[in-house]
C-alpha cells in the first residue's frame, strides 16, 4: 500500500526569490508613498471606527473571536502606518458600552483578547518607543473586570513617558459618556473653588474631554478630529467623538472590513484630505490679496 506525504511542498527557488523581490518592492513603493505623502500637509488627529470583525469571520466561516483577532493585526498596521505619517494622535473604537449587550460568550472573549492585545502593546516597546507613542485608555473602565483594568494600567504605565504621540483606546466608550464625565469634573472644579461658574464656557468643556487632555500631552491641535474613517460600509457614527466630529472633520465610510482596512483604503481618503487643506490655503491668500 503506497503512503501519501501530507507535507505542504516547499516552494521552489525561483518561487522564492520572486516572492522576495516582490515584497522588496512592496515595501519600497509603500516607502516612496508615505514619504510624498508627509511632504503635504498631514493630520493631527484621527480616528477609527474598527467596524467589520464579526462579518469578515463569518463571511470565512471562522469563529468570531478570530475575526477580532485579525482586527487587532490590523489596529497595528494602521497604527504604524500613522505613525511614519507623524499623524501625533490617533483614536479607536475599541468597544462601546452598548456592546454589553451582545452574547456573553462573545463579551467575554472580546475581553480576553482586549487583555492579551493591551499587554501585547505594552511588551511592544520598540514599536511604540520608536515614535514615542504613548497609549490612553478612555472610557469606563468601572465596567470592566479587574485583569483587564489591570492590563489597562499596565500599558497606560510603561508608555507614559512618551511625548510624540498618543493612541487613544476608546473603550467601554461612548460620546455621550464623555461628555457627560466632563461636565461633572467641570462643575467638581467649580465646587472645588479652582474654577468660578463664569469660567464655564464650551471650550473649557471640551478640554476635559478625556480625549482632549491626552490629545494636549502631545498635539496643541489634536483635541478635534481632522479625518473619521469607519469600516465595512456602515453610514453611522454610533456614538463616537460625536463633538470632535462636529466642525470640519472629514468622514469617510469604506466597504473594506477592518481586517482587511489598509493603505490602498488610507491613501485616497489622505489624498482627499491634503487636498481640501490646499484649497482652503490658497483661498485664504486669495482673500488676503484681495
Amino acid at each position: 500500500m503506497s503512503r501519501h506525504s501530507t507535507r505542504t511542498p516547499t516552494p521552489s527557488l525561483p518561487l522564492r526569490l520572486a516572492s522576495l523581490v516582490l515584497r522588496t518592492v512592496h515595501a519600497a513603493l509603500t516607502s516612496l508613498v508615505l514619504a510624498l505623502l508627509a511632504c503635504g500637509p498631514v493630520p493631527a488627529h484621527v480616528g477609527f471606527v474598527m467596524d467589520g470583525n464579526r462579518r469578515y469571520a463569518r463571511v470565512r466561516g471562522r469563529a468570531v473571536s478570530r475575526g477580532h483577532e485579525a482586527g487587532f493585526e490590523s489596529l497595528k498596521r494602521t497604527l504604524q502606518l500613522c505613525l511614519r505619517l507623524n499623524i501625533r494622535v490617533v483614536s479607536v473604537y475599541a468597544f462601546s458600552i452598548e456592546n454589553f449587550s451582545r452574547p456573553k460568550d462573545e463579551v467575554d472573549a472580546l475581553m480576553e483578547l482586549a487583555k492579551r492585545s493591551l499587554l501585547g502593546l505594552a511588551t511592544a516597546g520598540d514599536f511604540l518607543d520608536a515614535h514615542g507613542v504613548r497609549v490612553k485608555c478612555v472610557g469606563r473602565q468601572d465596567l470592566l473586570s479587574a485583569d483587564v483594568r489591570d492590563a489597562l494600567r499596565e500599558v497606560e504605565e510603561k508608555t507614559r513617558h512618551n511625548v510624540g504621540g498618543v493612541l487613544n483606546v476608546c473603550g467601554p466608550y461612548t460620546s455621550r459618556d464623555e461628555i457627560t464625565t466632563a461636565v461633572r469634573d467641570t462643575l467638581e472644579a467649580i465646587d472645588g473653588g479652582a474654577l468660578d461658574v463664569s469660567d464655564i464656557m464650551s471650550d473649557r468643556i471640551f478640554a476635559n474631554l478625556e480625549t482632549s487632555r491626552a490629545a494636549a500631552a502631545v498635539s496643541a491641535a489634536g483635541g478635534k478630529l481632522d479625518i473619521l474613517v469607519r469600516t465595512s460600509d456602515v453610514k453611522r457614527l454610533s456614538d463616537f467623538m460625536m463633538w470632535q466630529a462636529a466642525e470640519d472633520t472629514q468622514i469617510h465610510f469604506v466597504k473594506t472590513y477592518w481586517p482587511e482596512f489598509g493603505l490602498s483604503d488610507m491613501l485616497p481618503i489622505l489624498l482627499g484630505w491634503q487636498q481640501k487643506i490646499w484649497l482652503q490655503r490658497l483661498g485664504s491668500q486669495r482673500g488676503e490679496n484681495t
